[in-house]
C-alpha cells in the first residue's frame, strides 16, 4: 500500500514516520516535506503544493490513503477537491475546518452548543475593541480571526499588550493572519485561571476514538515567560487530565462538538483537538480547537502509539472507528523543540545543522523547519526539530531527550531546558 501525508513539519514527519511502521505500507509520500523526511531513505518527497496536482499524483501513483497534516490545506479546501474525485482521505472539509480557521465561528458554535468556554465579544473595530479591554482590564486573551500559525493568540498580562495585539492584529497585522472573508478580526475573551492540556481524538463523522493526553509549552522562555509561540514541547501522557477530567471532556466538550457539527449539517470527520484550560476543580473548559493534530504534541504521541495508524486511519475513513482500540505504551514521550534564532517573530533561516544522531528504540529527532540544501541540512523555519525520547518517567523522559539534544548544534538555537516541568514537580 502507499500513503501520502500533505505537509512539511514536525508533525507530518511523526505521521509519516509512524505510518511507515505498518506491515502494510510499502511506500509514505510526503508533500512537501522537510530536510529531515528528505534524508530518510524510507521516505520521498514530492514537491507539490496544488491540490488538483496532488490529487493528480495520488491517482497516477495509485495511493490508497492520503493524511493531511496542517491546518492550511484544510482551510484551504483539500479534502474536498480529493472527495469530489473519490479519493481516500483523512481530514474535516473546509466548511467543518472552520473550527479552527475562525475563532469568531468556534466561539459561535460553542455558544450555540453549549460547549463551556470563556467568556468572549468579536471586535473589526479598533477603537471598540481597545474600549472594551479599557473597560474589562487585563488579563485578557486577544485572538486572530484567522489562521496565524499557532502565534494569532495573545495572552495579555497588562493594558499596554492588550492594546499592542489589538493594533497587530486589526491595523498592521504583524503576526501575518490570513484573514477570513470580511476582513480582519479579532475574539478578546475572558483569561482562564488553570492548566492546560491538549486534548485530541480522531473522528469519523460520528464515533471518536481518543488519543494520549499530553500538554504542550506554548511560551518561549522557561518558567512560561516570553512570546507565545506555536510550541516549545510538549510530553504525554498528561496527568492533569484525570480519568475523571477525561470522562469530563468527552461528556461536556468532544461529542456535543462532534454531535452539534453533524446537527449544523457539517460533519466532522478527521483529527480534532481540543485546547483545554482545566480549574482547580477539575472542570474543563475549551480554549480553542485546532481540526488537525497539534504540534509538538504529535511526535510524543506517536512514539507512545503501539496500534497500526495505517489501520487506524482506513477505519476512519470507512466510518468504523467504532471498531478500533488503540493500544499504548506505558512510557513517558517527551519532545523538546530547538527553534531558530529570532523565532517567533523573525526566524533565521540558513544556519547548518550538524550532530543529530540516528533514530534509536528510545529517541527520534523529528524535523520540522530544515530543508537540504547542496546535500547541507540547514534552518528554514522557525521550530527547527523536536527531539522526542521515551523513559518510565517524566522525569527520565526529560533526561534522555536533553541528552540527545546535547550533541545537535546550528547557530543562535534557543530552546526550553524545563519541557514536562508541571509533570515532574507533580
Amino acid at each position: 500500500m502507499k500513503v501520502l501525508v500533505i505537509g512539511s513539519g514536525g508533525r507530518e514527519h511523526a505521521l509519516a514516520w509512524k505510518l511507515l511502521q505498518s506491515p502494510k505500507v510499502q511506500t509514505v509520500y510526503v508533500a512537501p516535506g522537510n530536510g529531515g523526511t528528505a534524508i530518510d531513505n524510507r521516505l520521498h518527497n514530492v514537491p507539490l503544493t496544488d491540490f488538483n496536482e496532488l490529487a493528480d499524483f495520488v491517482v497516477k501513483e495509485k495511493i490508497v490513503l492520503t493524511v493531511v497534516g496542517p491546518e492550511a490545506p484544510l482551510a484551504g479546501g483539500v479534502v474536498d477537491v480529493f472527495r469530489s474525485r473519490n479519493l481516500r482521505v483523512f481530514g474535516p472539509t473546509k466548511s467543518a475546518a472552520q473550527l479552527e480557521s475562525s475563532k469568531a465561528f468556534a466561539k459561535e458554535f460553542m455558544k450555540r452548543h453549549k460547549i463551556p468556554t470563556a467568556d468572549y465579544e468579536t471586535f473589526s473595530d479598533a477603537k471598540k475593541a481597545h474600549a472594551y479591554v479599557e473597560k474589562n482590564g487585563a488579563p485578557i486573551v486577544i485572538k486572530a480571526d484567522g489562521l496565524a500559525a499557532g502565534k494569532g493568540v495573545v495572552v495579555a498580562t497588562t493594558l499596554e499588550q492588550a492594546h499592542e495585539a489589538i493594533d497587530w492584529m486589526l491595523l498592521d497585522n504583524k503576526l501575518g493572519v490570513t484573514h477570513n472573508a470580511g476582513g480582519a478580526r479579532v475574539v478578546i475573551e475572558q483569561f482562564l485561571e488553570g492548566e492546560e492540556a491538549s486534548f485530541i481524538v480522531l473522528c469519523d463523522g460520528k464515533n471518536v476514538v481518543s488519543l494520549a493526553t499530553s500538554q504542550d509549552h506554548k511560551r518561549l522562555q522557561d518558567d512560561d515567560q516570553g512570546p507565545n509561540t506555536g510550541g516549545m514541547g510538549a510530553y504525554s501522557p498528561a496527568p492533569v487530565v484525570t480519568p475523571n477530567v477525561h470522562a469530563k471532556v468527552m461528556h461536556e466538550i468532544i461529542m456535543p462538538t462532534i454531535q452539534g457539527m453533524s446537527r449544523d449539517g457539517i460533519p466532522f470527520t478527521g483529527f480534532l483537538y481540543a485546547g483545554l484550560m482545566i480549574d482547580s476543580n477539575g472542570d474543563p473548559r475549551t480554549v480553542e480547537f485546532n481540526c488537525r493534530m497539534g504540534d509538538p504534541e504529535t511526535q510524543p504521541i506517536m512514539m507512545r502509539l503501539k496500534s497500526d495508524l495505517f489501520d487506524v486511519l482506513m477505519h476512519a475513513t470507512d466510518g468504523t472507528l467504532d471498531q478500533v482500540e488503540l493500544q499504548w505504551d506505558r512510557r513517558v514521550a517527551l519532545g523538546v523543540v530547538m527553534a531558530a534564532a529570532g523565532y517567533p517573530l523573525n526566524p533565521r533561516k540558513g544556519d547548518a545543522v550538524t550532530g543529530i544522531p540516528a533514530e534509536s528504540a528510545d529517541a527520534v529527532v523529528f524535523h520540522a523547519g530544515t530543508t537540504l540544501q547542496d546535500e547541507t541540512l540547514v534552518t528554514s523555519g522557525g521550530r527547527v526539530l523536536c527531539v522526542t525520547a521515551l523513559g518510565d518517567s517524566t522525569k527520565m523522559a526529560q533526561q534522555r531527550a536533553y541528552e540527545v539534544l546535547q550533541g545537535i548544534h546550528f547557530d543562535g538555537a534557543q530552546y526550553r531546558q524545563d519541557i514536562g516541568h508541571r509533570a515532574v514537580k507533580r
